[in-house]
């Protein structure tokens, strides 16, 4: 049975064959590689392997730029070449023909040349497709084999049932191995070479991802050599595969089937040969990523390490900067406070006033360094108070500038000082005085402004001008001589009797023991010794009684003073020696006198040889020298111009300038500035020029005016002068102001930014500006000679109706509005007494006008013509009469009240609701308890806050203690605002940065909700009560939602 079986699968197996040699004899026999001509290997065309390439190239016969992937590819390919030259020629040899063919028959038709590809790219493809048309061509072959390799198991099977059958069966084991092999050799082909070309494409982007030439680790770069090398190997074992692939493909049938049945090409030998090959790469591969890893893991700790570091150095960084933005915040709101606390330098009074008196002479004042008073003051710890007095002209504001000038030699001392000037009355008050002694402690020690830093965030600039300034001042100043950094500090004082406003308090402060040292000097008053005799431990020293010193000094500065008048009048030594001698027995210890009459003796109009009968002309004393001055010019060319600039110097509550001089005065209307000057020095000694502002050469200058020579002067009274200023300053008033003085052109120009132009419009009229209403009240209208001022179309009334925003204007301009809000309460208050119902009624609009946009006004001055009247109600007098004035870039305006509402003032401050309320005893201050925990004392007349008080718990119930305005009364008791334990609170400003309008190009609202804005420049202030909330833009439609609840609608 088992011959059968064999016979019959010999008989099966040769049909299959003879059926296979039939079919593949219509295709192309390449029996032989050399069947296809090529080039000589030295001719032949190679890809160059030092030079990689980049990624794929569109033209693929042009070499790309080099890449890793390409390095190793070519090296590969060269090592194939070079290990097996034979099948890498019939490789390029089968492909040049096979592309040959593929081209028209006029190139195939030519000579077959080497067609290798020259990129990777290239020749991968043109690989691809020789393999795919080799499995293509031996598709059938294959299937055929595959039924044959079913026959032989068929017979296998059949011949393995008995033991004579299994000896048959391993005689046909071996048939069948022998006939199967061309079977199997050909299945284990295409299975191998459709495992290779999926592997090539793989370890092709696998190097792409394991290798980074620009970044290798010099620690793992032997394991990347040994890498590199496995994987070359193992592309070269991949070419071999498919090219042997595409020369079996395209060999004799026949020549196959004899490779196959030995198997000459072994091709699962061959696959597994390239698995190994993978193994290797694999094994290399996780060394390789381990150290990498470890390598990279190194990197992350020492970059960690870097970033800790540099976390630190950024947390340090961003710590040093909110340290700095901080500062920079409080060095801002300290520069801004010392700013508003700021009325005048005393240090520049102090230089102007030694300037004014020719100098200050070392040897004049040298002897009160000597003096035991003196020494015992300044050597005594429990010594508080030096008080120097001594009569007018004596030389006690050049002694203190003096002693100033010692004490400062010692850098230890720390010293303040300020010079009373009745003159002037910014310098007459007691707040000046306190101003300017704080002042100059805190541009000594910066540290001290704390003391104040805490009031001034809440009340501003107000905190200083306001009708309760003194007691913020005197609690400020109390602080600071309450620090220990001021102990010794030396306090000074000149002038008591000059200080005009509230000296009583500034005597008390005086009096008060402290920690510091205090020098003053003033005339022999007794109002002022009954105060300062209640000092404990105070040194007197009276100029009156130590005439020999002050003779002394007289005497030195005599010899000073003609020293020099010799010098500028070519004395001879006669001249000079009568001039002395007469000054020294007629100067009876006053400096004063003999300043004088150096002046006289050094006018022009004295020559050298009326020097003499001058001299005594000059009586003894100073009353009968000014008197003799006021009949010196009673007798000039310009006596009446001489009377009017005296009396316009005595009345004028501040030095004026040569400019508003000649407002005031209708006759020097004409006057260039080089005749001013001739006119001051027309009046005597009585006017000094510094600047162009005229000063009183002294306070009993004044004095001396306004009583002995009062008649003289002031013929008609001082009303009828004062009314005289009212009416010139009206005049000015009217012709100079004018909408935009300055030409700022932006509604929203704020005023800390504006600057006078030059020549300055206001130049002239500023102190008429400020002070009009001052004068026209103090002219005594109720007289009737001035009756008609303040009638119904009378010249107030006039100027309001045409000139009050232009008015208003200008006081923001000048920084003066505080001092306008006072002059229309004043001025309404004049004309109440009056029958004149319709001013009366445009003076009580007037007001409410100004205290309702005070603040929008102070902030731009041009917001008078803008806020100002579309946020006044729809009848307000003067919205009625400057409608013109209004914004006609606005075509749709909010809706507001017809009438101002019973509301007087709105005071904005407490968080939370308002539980309780108190006047004080006087009704200038208001006290407002609320649910924020907080009690806040405002100032009544302007709005103002000047207090913070913070509680522990909500109060319900307050009210002020009917004797003094600083004890309240509280559901938990009494509390002193004066204790230092209840400063007020510190100012927490908001650092909502919520977007509460809508910022754009055109027209739209400021991120703060306070104006409006057109192309990011502020135009329209908002009050309070129209503050946003919440906004919406269209176009030039703003809709605003405010805090009160209403929604306005505007379009512009």
């Amino acid at each position: 049975m088992a011959p059968i079986l064999f016979e019959k699968a010999k008989f099966k197996a040769r049909r299959l064959l003879q059926a296979a040699s039939q079919e593949s004899a219509s295709t192309p026999s390449l029996l032989t590689p050399s069947s296809t001509p090529s080039r000589p290997a030295s001719q032949s065309s190679t890809p160059p392997t030092s030079q990689p390439s980049p990624p794929p190239s569109t033209n693929s016969d042009t070499p790309p730029l080099s890449s890793l992937q390409e390095r190793l590819w070519n090296q590969a390919y060269d090592e194939v070449k070079a290990n097996e030259p034979k099948l890498v020629e019939a490789y390029e040899q089968i492909l040049s023909a096979e592309l040959c063919r593929n081209d028209s028959p006029s190139v195939a038709s030519r000579p077959t040349e080497n067609e290798i590809g020259r990129t990777r790219e290239t020749r991968y493809r043109q690989m691809q497709q020789l393999v795919q048309e080799g499995l293509d061509r031996t598709q059938k072959a294959a299937s055929i084999k595959r039924g044959i390799d079913g026959g032989l198991q068929a017979v296998q099977g059949g011949t393995c049932r008995s033991r004579s059958r299994r000896r048959l069966g391993r005689r046909l084991l071996w048939t069948r191995g022998i006939l199967s092999n061309p079977v199997t050799e050909a299945r284990d082909n295409r299975k191998g070479i459709a495992y290779v070309l999926a592997r090539m494409e793989w370890y092709w982007n696998l190097v792409s991802l394991l290798f980074n030439e620009n970044k290798a680790k010099q620690s793992s770069a032997g394991l990347r050599v040994q890498l590199e090398k496995h994987i070359v190997q193992l592309y070269e074992k991949l070419l071999s595969y498919q090219m042997k692939s595409i020369c079996i493909y395209h060999r004799n049938w026949a020549v196959v089937i004899g490779r196959d049945m030995v198997k000459i090409d072994d091709w699962a030998g061959q696959l597994s040969d390239i698995e190994e090959a993978e193994a290797a790469v694999q094994r290399d591969l996780e060394q390789y990523n381990t150290e990498q890893s470890k390598a990279q893991l190194r990197e992350l700790t020492v970059a960690a390490s870097a970033i800790e570091i540099n976390l630190q150095d950024i947390h340090s960084a961003i710590q040093d900067q909110i340290q700095q933005l901080d500062k920079r915040h409080q060095d801002h709101a300290d520069k801004q406070c010392l700013k508003d606390l700021r009325e005048t330098d005393p240090r520049d009074d102090k230089t102007r006033i030694q300037d004014t008196k020719g100098g200050l002479l070392r040897e004049s004042y040298r002897w009160i360094l000597d003096n035991d008073n003196f020494q015992r003051w300044r050597d005594d710890p429990q010594s508080q108070l030096l008080w120097i007095k001594g009569d007018p002209g004596k030389g006690k504001t050049m002694l203190l500038c003096g002693i100033i000038d010692e004490l400062e030699k010692d850098p230890n001392n720390k010293l303040s000082y300020f010079f009373c000037q009745a003159t002037e009355a910014r310098l007459s008050n007691a707040t000046a005085v306190l101003r300017g002694l704080v002042y100059l402690l805190v541009v000594q020690q910066p540290a001290l402004i704390s003391h104040m830093r805490e009031k001034h965030d809440h009340a501003g600039k107000q905190l200083f001008e306001d009708r309760n300034a003194w007691e913020a001042l005197s609690k400020i100043l109390t602080a600071m001589i309450n620090d220990s950094s001021l102990d010794g500090a030396i306090l000074i004082v000149d002038a008591l009797d000059e200080c005009k406003t509230n000296r009583h308090q500034l005597l008390d402060l005086i009096v008060r023991p402290t920690r510091v040292k205090w020098i003053v000097s003033s005339r022999n008053w007794q109002n002022i010794e009954e105060k300062l005799e209640n000092t404990k431990h105070k040194v007197r020293l009276h100029l009156e009684l130590n005439k020999d010193s002050i003779s002394k000094a007289v005497d030195t500065y005599i010899r000073y003073k003609v020293d020099r008048l010799a010098c500028h009048k070519k004395y001879d030594k006669e001249t000079r020696d009568i001039v002395k001698n007469y000054l020294t027995s007629n100067a009876d210890g006053t400096f004063l006198w003999v300043a004088l009459v150096c002046q006289e003796l050094a006018g022009p109009t004295v020559r050298k040889r009326h020097t003499l009968n001058t001299l005594k002309s000059l009586p003894r004393g100073l009353d009968s020298l000014y008197d003799r001055m006021i009949g010196h010019i009673g007798d000039s060319e310009d006596a009446g111009l001489c009377r009017e600039v005296l009396a316009i110097a005595s009345v004028v509550y501040r030095p004026i300038t040569l400019d508003e001089l000649k407002v005031l005065v209708e006759s020097l209307e004409d006057f260039d500035w080089y005749e001013l000057e001739e006119i001051i020095r027309a009046c005597g000694s009585f006017l000094t020029l510094r600047e162009g502002v005229i000063y009183f050469v002294h306070q009993s200058a004044k004095d001396f005016l306004l009583n002995k020579a009062f008649d003289q002067i002031l013929p008609s009274g001082a009303a009828d002068q004062h009314h005289a200023i009212f009416s010139r300053s009206l005049e000015a008033l009217s012709e100079t102001l004018e909408r935009d003085v300055y030409e700022l052109g932006v509604p929203g120009f704020p005023i800390d930014q504006v600057s006078p132009p030059e020549p300055d419009p206001l130049a002239s009229i500023r102190y008429s500006c400020v002070f009009w209403v001052d004068h026209l009240d103090d002219s005594e209208p109720q007289a009737k000679v001035n009756d008609n001022d303040l009638k119904a179309q009378g010249i107030v009334h006039d100027f309001v109706q045409k000139k009050y925003l232009n008015w208003l204007e200008s006081l923001s301009l000048l920084r003066s509005m505080s001092e306008g809000v006072m002059a229309v309460q004043k001025l309404e208050a004049l004309v109440k007494t009056k029958e004149a119902r319709q001013l009366t009624e445009l003076l009580r609009d007037a007001r409410r006008f100004i205290l309702f946009h005070k603040q929008a006004i102070e902030i731009a001055p041009l917001q008078v013509y803008a806020s100002a009247l579309v946020f006044s109600p729809t009848s307000s007098l003067i919205r009625e009469l400057f409608q013109k004035e209004e914004p006609n870039w606005i075509t749709l305006k909010p809706n507001v009240e017809s009438d101002w509402n019973a509301c007087l003032q709105t005071l904005k401050g407490h968080r939370n609701s308002v539980n309780s309320v108190a006047f004080s005893a006087d009704g200038q201050r208001l006290a407002s308890g609320s649910d924020d925990k907080t009690i806040k004392v405002w100032d009544r007349a302007i709005g103002t806050c000047v207090q913070t008080l913070e509680i522990d718990q909500v109060i319900t119930h307050l009210s002020f203690d009917p004797i003094t305005n600083s004890v309240l009364s509280t559901d938990i008791g009494l509390l002193n605002m004066d204790l230092p334990a209840l400063l007020p609170a510190i100012n927490s400003r908001s650092t909502d940065a919520t977007l509460r309008g809508v910022r754009q190009s055109g027209w739209g609202v400021s991120i703060d909700g306070i104006w409006i804005e057109k192309d990011g420049k502020r135009v329209l202030w908002l009050p309070r009560e129209y503050r946003v909330e919440e906004s919406a833009v269209v176009g030039s439609a703003v809709a605003i939602g405010c805090r009160s609840g209403r929604v306005l609608v505007m379009k512009f």
